[in-house]
């Protein structure tokens, strides 16, 4: 699947929802009628299709490379969409969407029959969001459908936050890009299924799991998170992600990461470091990206994986975050994008 160009609309990020542009309705009519459009959330650039149609569906796949057993999570935009997705919202789920929706936080829920079931790959589940940006907002409203949209990447590759990113790996594989800006969290919503007889949390995101337990009480947390043997459940999460070019390992003490950086310079090796934390750690690398604290590097995590990238380096080094907060996100991304390598 190929176009000739793919356009792209440049809209108010901070746009009304009342206030539906030419661009986001041109945008919207695309969607419907079966084509692929990436848009900007508050995580990061989804590529959506429409939700209800197999055709629509299996698109985005071949656009990604993604693997057709990798379930998609659905976009909406106002509650009473959730009437045509799912079976049954439990009292937990009407809590947290009242608490986080619109918000980072995507509910696995007990799917219909009208949900096409490339989305749920098969499954008797479907994950669910209702995103906070403005300008997803509008184009869902606009579309008047749920939109299925994975992170509008090449499958495997980091996250994109922002249009450029998508025009990088997606150029003439989709039919366009809504350029909204840069997106704020940075990395992906949170992943909590609720299908199941107590809540378990499948992907950290951009709502905590503090944050999550202060509404429903404790919540189980997949072994898949921290064991490399279990086989992880949420979408977006079962494959190899967020892989920079070079290879990246984690490291918990900042003295290692100089020994590590100075033998690979010896060695001729172009080397990155990812610097975590906030004293601002001074390395002879070639190429050097800080964070001050665990949002800021959420927030350009996957721009810095990207910039490691474009600067063709081979070898990256990365501080480790406590797993706390946001840092439970950052770390489970970067752990796979180490391929769960940590000295």
């Amino acid at each position: 699947m190929s176009y000739k160009h793919t356009k792209i609309w440049t809209v108010d990020k901070n746009i009304e929802r009342e206030e539906c542009s030419t661009s986001i309705e041109e945008a919207a009519l695309w969607i419907k009628g079966g084509e692929l459009v990436a848009f900007p959330t508050e995580t990061v650039y989804g590529l959506g299709a429409n939700a209800l149609s197999q055709e629509a569906v299996a698109k985005i796949f071949l656009a990604k490379g993604r693997p057709s057993d990798n379930p998609l999570i659905v976009h909406i935009s106002r509650l009473e969409q959730l009437e045509g997705l799912v079976i049954d919202v439990s009292e937990d789920a009407r809590k947290l969407m009242d608490a986080f929706w619109p918000g980072a936080l995507t509910l696995i829920l007990s799917a219909s029959d009208q949900v096409a079931t490339n989305v749920t790959a098969g499954l008797s589940t479907v994950a669910v969001r209702m995103p906070s940006h403005p300008v997803a907002l509008t184009l869902l409203d606009a579309c008047g459908v749920p939109v299925a949209a994975p992170s509008a990447n090449l499958s495997g590759k980091p996250s994109p936050t922002t249009a450029t990113h998508v025009q990088r790996d997606l150029d003439k594989r989709i039919a366009g890009i809504v350029d909204g800006g840069p997106t704020g969290i940075g990395v992906e919503s949170t992943v909590l299924d609720l299908s199941l007889p107590e809540p378990v949390l499948y992907r950290p995101g951009g709502v905590t799991r503090e944050e999550i337990e202060a509404i429903v009480g404790p919540i189980s947390v997949d072994p898949a998170l921290t064991d490399t043997d279990s086989s992880p459940r949420s979408p977006g999460m079962k494959y190899t992600h967020y892989a920079p070019k070079g290879t990246l390992t984690l490291v918990r003490e900042t003295k290692k990461i100089r020994e590590l950086v100075e033998a690979d310079r010896r060695s001729g090796l172009r080397v990155g470091v990812l610097a975590t934390r906030g004293e601002r750690a001074v390395y002879e690398a070639d190429v050097v990206v800080y964070g001050k604290d665990s949002r800021h590097v959420a927030h350009s995590l996957y721009d810095s994986l990207r910039r490691f990238d474009d600067a063709e380096v081979d070898v990256i080094y990365a501080e480790t975050l406590p797993e706390e907060g946001i840092g439970m996100a950052v770390m489970n991304r970067l752990r796979k994008a180490a391929g769960g390598r940590i000295l």
